[in-house]
């Protein structure tokens, strides 16, 4: 106890140097805690991209290619799924609901997805939330469209507004269906997925804009319009893939070996969830590189402490003198140094903890509203207490060079006068 007193009037009486000490140690732990819960975070909300989807079924090719295309909206389809297949499938008996989508156009740089308006009641993400509507609603004629917070917001796009849908990718197109305009029917809340990024109309409608088109272009001669379009058959005939939920999640592996070896056409079903850690495991490299610049930053604050506890040395020559002189051993000021250390170590721990705590309270809801990231405000976990233990302790393993080294001055070297 008489080795902390000392150590904290000490540090009082240098109390400038100390507290900025203290607040890089602090940055520093909020930086490498701030980090980890966003990787964690980041991490989580990935994986909760598509929730409550047991399976996803496509056109056979890699499960990371059908999961981006289909989840994501990256890259394209390497073929389509006839309606048919998609029939045959839907009547699996262990198949609760099936859900097609369709894609291929866009709008501005943003893709277009044919579905059904169950696509919106059995679409989840998030640990299961269901998608919701800052306005209107599900689109009810053929020409409606539902689209994406982010579509709304950087397009600047409300209930009502009339958009133009382009055949093929890329954020400009010369070749639209402008002959077929889309009505804004509603516009979904944000979620933090692709869905944000996505317009959603019929599949009957995606039929209807292509019935006068032939390998990507206007069939010369031929004009239906959009009146007469209503009248005919807009069954598709091709889909890109399909989300499946199941009646019971043991059934999943017995639904996609049957998927799988469908004989009338190559197809395959995965598990979103594998599909999702396979493709974490090749994106997460970012995040042990974070992490290491994070801890990079701790090792640079704890060696600008040393570094101040070394240049303040010369100056408590005297004190380290004074208090050899009444009986201080040499261990007993190797241990104040150190104490001194762990005390700033401490302090600068528990400070940038509480720190981080206070932003995400401050800051939660409007990441969660703008980026649709959600960060958790729970406690440390085990490996966190253990990484903070380990700052700890390197605090007072970088406070014992300079202890070393008043260690060894002696009384007399204290009492000189140095010019």
């Amino acid at each position: 106890m008489i080795i902390l007193r000392l150590a904290w009037q000490s540090l009082a009486n240098r109390r400038l140097t100390a507290l900025l000490t203290i607040l890089s140690i602090a940055f520093s732990v909020a930086l490498l805690l701030g980090v980890e819960k966003v990787r964690t975070g980041a991490r989580q909300s990935f994986a909760d991209t598509i929730s409550g989807t047991d399976l996803i079924v496509g056109a056979r090719s890699g499960s990371l290619n059908l999961l981006l295309y289909s989840v994501f909206r990256i890259g394209n389809a390497t073929n389509n799924v006839t309606w048919k297949t998609f029939q045959d499938i839907a009547r699996h008996p262990d198949i609760d609901w099936i859900v097609p989508i369709s894609l291929g156009d866009s709008h501005r740089g943003f893709r277009v997805m044919g579905t059904t308006p169950d696509y919106f009641k059995l679409y989840r993400y998030r640990h299961g939330k269901s998608l919701e509507f800052t306005s209107g609603g599900v689109f009810t004629d053929l020409f409606d469209a539902v689209i994406g917070a982010d579509v709304a917001s950087q397009l600047g796009y409300n209930t009502g507004d009339k958009i133009i849908v382009a055949h093929g990718l890329g954020s400009v197109s010369f070749v639209e269906h402008d002959d077929k305009p889309f009505r804004v029917a509603g516009i979904l809340a944000k979620t933090g997925t692709p869905v944000d990024r996505t317009v959603h109309v019929s599949l009957g409608a995606i039929e209807a804009i292509h019935v006068d088109w032939q390998s990507g272009a206007r069939i010369p001669g031929q004009s239906v319009s959009a009146d007469e379009v209503r009248q005919m058959n807009l069954e598709p005939k091709a889909i890109t893939a399909a989300f499946i939920g199941l009646k019971s999640k043991l059934a999943a592996f017995r639904v996609k070996r049957a998927i799988d070896e469908y004989p009338q056409e190559p197809v395959t079903a995965i598990l979103p969830g594998v599909a999702l850690q396979e493709l974490w495991g090749l994106v997460g490299t970012a995040e042990t590189a974070l992490s290491a610049v994070s801890g990079m930053v701790v090792v640079t604050a704890l060696l600008g402490m040393m570094t101040m506890i070394l240049t303040t040395l010369n100056e408590r020559r005297r004190e380290m003198a004074i208090l050899r002189s009444v009986g201080a051993t040499p261990v007993t000021i190797l241990t104040l140094l150190a104490t001194e250390a762990g005390v700033l170590t401490i302090l600068g721990v528990a400070l940038g903890t509480l720190l981080l705590y206070g932003a995400l309270i401050l800051l939660q809801p409007f990441i969660d509203r703008t980026y649709g990231l959600h960060i958790a405000i729970d406690p440390p976990t085990q490996d966190q207490l253990v990484v903070l233990a380990a700052i700890v302790i390197g605090g007072f393993v970088a406070g014992l060079l300079p202890a070393l080294r008043a260690y060894r001055l002696s009384l007399a070297d204290g009492m000189t006068v140095r010019t």
